[in-house]
């Protein structure tokens, strides 16, 4: 029988999160099970691998019980806090293994996910939201080489090497992307898609 005069599953999220902090594992398991798909989905469309996005929503969890106290909801919701928990792990997990080839197919459905997610436009600050936006604009060329440099840090001879272009088209496609984005992202009509 609950301790709460109501039930533990409609108490507010950051009800939640305060139970978190004080170690009550009721209000931890719940806390876990009303935010586990959204944390893992986050995990899963950044990394692609069932496993890890597992240990990522894990490390989610743990990261935000050990700074359960210091979330500021005036910062933005429980939610949107955890998906930037979970996002920013799942970046690092990506940063921090091994360049691998990327399967072209594989980098178009990843692009494909930049901008069209839930969890992402959640996540977003009005910056990253546009930025994304920025680099769905771009031509397919531009964005893969953006993207397989930025993301996955290949530099413009893996690039070249793996897109079986020259090495100076590799770094022409990069900056050509990296100038439009600025181009882009300092216009003061960057809001206004009507050209």
């Amino acid at each position: 029988m609950s301790r709460f005069p109501v039930s533990v599953g409609r108490l507010p999220d950051e009800a939640l999160l305060s139970g978190l902090a004080t170690g009550d594992p009721e209000l931890a398991v719940t806390f876990v099970r009303r935010f586990q798909h959204t944390v893992f989905g986050v995990a899963i469309a950044v990394i692609g691998d069932p496993q890890l996005a597992e240990d990522i929503a894990q490390q989610t969890f743990e990261r935000a019980w050990r700074y359960a106290q210091i979330y500021d909801a005036r910062r933005g919701s429980v939610r949107t806090w955890l998906m930037a928990i979970a996002h920013n792990l799942a970046i690092d997990a990506v940063r921090s293994r091994r360049p691998e080839p990327v399967a072209p197919e594989d980098l178009d459905a990843m692009l494909g996910v930049i901008g069209e997610t839930p969890e992402q436009h959640a996540l977003a600050t009005e910056a990253s939201s546009q930025l994304r936006a920025a680099v769905a604009e771009l031509p397919r060329e531009q964005g893969r080489a953006l993207v397989m440099a930025g993301i996955y840090g290949m530099t413009a001879q893996q690039i070249a090497d793996w897109e079986k272009i020259p090495l100076g088209t590799a770094k022409t496609r990069i900056r050509t992307a990296m100038g439009k984005l600025r181009t882009t992202l300092a216009s003061p009509n960057r809001g206004d898609h009507g050209k």
